[in-house]
């Protein structure tokens, strides 16, 4: 079975925060490297890495990653704000 591209939006979300890699490699408890690869959508995840990073960021994870080429955050934020009322 050939795996699905994951895209995500862990690069931004790092960049907002002013974290860098090293920095969430360690609150997620993984290499750099890894986050690098992530970030570059080079490595999809395991299920319990997604969490973790879903946890760090405090998104659901489907904010996070899609099997689909994701909208700015700006524009998905407004949709679910849109969406709550």
């Amino acid at each position: 079975m050939k795996t699905r591209k994951l895209y995500n939006r862990i690069a931004v979300l790092r960049r907002e925060r002013g974290m860098s890699r090293k920095e969430l490699a360690d609150i997620i408890g993984v290499n750099v490297q890894t986050v690098g690869y992530l970030e570059r959508e080079e490595y999809n995840p395991s299920l319990d890495l997604a969490f973790r990073i879903s946890e760090t960021f405090r998104f659901p994870v489907e904010f996070i990653f899609s099997v689909n080429p994701m909208k700015p955050m700006s524009e998905s934020l407004r949709e679910r704000g849109q969406n709550e009322n």
